[in-house]
C-alpha cells in the first residue's frame, strides 16, 4: 500500500545511549539503532515530546487505582523528551529520510488512560489559561521543527485519551466539551503550523470495539474535529488472545461508523516471545492494511530499540535483546515491516 507507515516510537534511544547503550547489527558491528529500524523495513519514526519533564529523565510513577485495578508505585524511564531533545531525535529521523509522527502528551511525563496530569507550572490554571498554554506549547514546538526545516506528516494531539486530558479539566466522563475545546485547539494551531500534517487522536484498547465507541461517541458529539483515529493495540496487558479477523472487523467497523483513516499508534509484544512478537506484528499489519478503502494507514511500534534488563520498570515489550553489557541486537520482531512491504 502506497504511504502506508511503518513507524517505531524510539524516544528512549538518546537516553539510552547517555548511558553508554550501543546497538550492533547481524555481523557485530555497532550501528545506529533507527538506521537499523530502516533496514528492517520501519519508514516512520514516533516521538514523544513532554512540557517541563524531569532533568534526568526518570519519573517517580505514583500508585494509584483505575478500573479495579492498580497501576504503580514505579521508577519509569521517560526519554529524554525536551522539545530540544526531541529535536535531536527529529534530526536523526530526517538524516535518514524517514516520515516524523510528533506525540504530544500535554504533560511533564507520561500521559495515559490512567495518568494524566496537568504539567506542574499549569496546575493552578482556568480551563480557559489551559487553552492558551495547550496551543503555546504545541506552537513552540512545531515552530522550533519549522525552524530547522522538519515537517512531521502526523501530529498526536493527546496520547492515550480514554480518560481525557489535563485531568480533571478535560474529564471525557466530566467535562467532555472542554476536553473537546482543549483537542479542538491543538488541531486549530496544528494547522496553522503545517496545513498538510495530519492530526491523530489516539486512545488505548484498539482490542475492545465498545471502548474505542465511547470515547469516539463523545468526541464526534462533541464537535471533535480530527484526520486519523490512532488506537494503542497491546493483547499482552490486555490478557488476550491476538485475534487478526476480530481486530480487521473492529477496525473496519471503527472506520466505517465515523468515516476516518485509522491507525494503529502503538503496538508491542513480548521480547522474549519474538517469533510470537514477529507473527503479531505481521497478522496486525495485515488486519490494519485490509481495513476497506485503505483507510488503515499504519501501524507503530512502541520502543523496539530497548531490552527489559536496562529500564527500572523492566518494560517486557521491547523488540531487542541484551547480548553483552548496554550492548542491544534487534530481534526477529521487527523483521516483520520487511517482510510486510515485500508482500505489498
Amino acid at each position: 500500500m502506497q504511504n502506508f507507515a511503518y513507524g517505531v516510537d524510539v524516544s528512549w534511544v538518546s537516553q539510552l545511549e547517555s548511558k553508554g547503550v550501543y546497538w550492533i547489527d547481524r555481523e557485530g558491528e555497532k550501528a545506529d539503532p533507527i538506521a537499523l529500524l530502516k533496514d528492517m523495513g520501519a519508514d516512520a519514526v514516533r516521538l514523544r515530546v513532554f512540557v517541563n519533564p524531569p532533568k534526568d529523565g526518570f519519573w517517580h510513577k505514583p500508585g494509584k487505582e483505575f478500573a479495579g485495578m492498580t497501576f504503580g508505585p514505579e521508577e519509569c524511564m521517560l526519554g529524554f523528551c525536551d522539545k530540544d531533545s526531541m529535536l535531536e531525535l527529529a534530526k536523526r529521523a530526517k538524516a535518514l529520510d524517514m516520515r516524523l509522527m510528533v506525540d504530544f502528551h500535554y504533560s511533564d511525563h507520561f500521559a495515559d488512560p490512567v495518568y494524566q496530569d496537568i504539567p506542574e507550572e499549569w496546575e493552578n490554571d482556568s480551563y480557559e489559561q489551559l487553552l492558551d498554554r495547550g496551543v503555546q506549547h504545541t506552537k513552540e514546538v512545531l515552530d522550533l521543527l519549522k525552524a530547522n526545516d522538519i515537517c512531521p506528516e502526523w501530529v498526536q494531539v493527546g496520547n492515550e485519551l480514554n480518560t481525557g486530558l489535563l485531568l480533571p479539566v478535560g474529564s471525557t466522563r466530566k467535562n467532555p466539551t472542554q476536553l473537546v475545546g482543549l483537542l479542538n485547539a491543538g488541531y486549530k494551531v496544528v494547522k496553522e503550523c503545517y496545513p498538510e500534517c495530519k492530526v491523530v487522536t489516539h486512545i488505548s484498547g484498539g482490542n475492545d470495539y465498545k471502548l474505542c465507541t465511547s470515547f469516539f461517541d463523545v468526541f464526534f458529539q462533541n464537535g471533535g474535529i480530527t484526520d486519523i483515529m490512532g488506537f494503542s493495540y497491546y493483547p499482552y496487558w490486555m490478557k488476550i488472545e491476538h485475534d487478526e479477523q476480530k481486530l480487521q472487523d473492529d477496525m473496519t467497523n471503527l472506520s466505517a461508523k465515523y468515516q476516518k483513516p485509522l491507525m494503529l499508534s502503538e503496538i508491542g509484544g513480548p521480547e522474549k516471545e519474538e517469533e510470537e512478537s514477529y507473527q503479531l506484528l505481521v497478522s496486525s499489519l495485515r488486519a490494519i492494511k485490509n481495513v476497506p478503502g485503505e483507510q488503515g494507514v499504519g501501524v507503530f511500534y512502541w520502543e523496539p530499540e530497548v531490552g527489559a534488563e536496562l529500564l527500572p520498570d523492566t518494560y517486557p515489550l521491547g523488540a531487542a535483546r541484551l547480548v553483552s553489557e548496554n550492548c542491544l541486537q534487534f530481534t526477529k520482531a521487527m523483521e516483520a515491516y520487511r517482510d510486510s512491504r515485500k508482500e505489498g
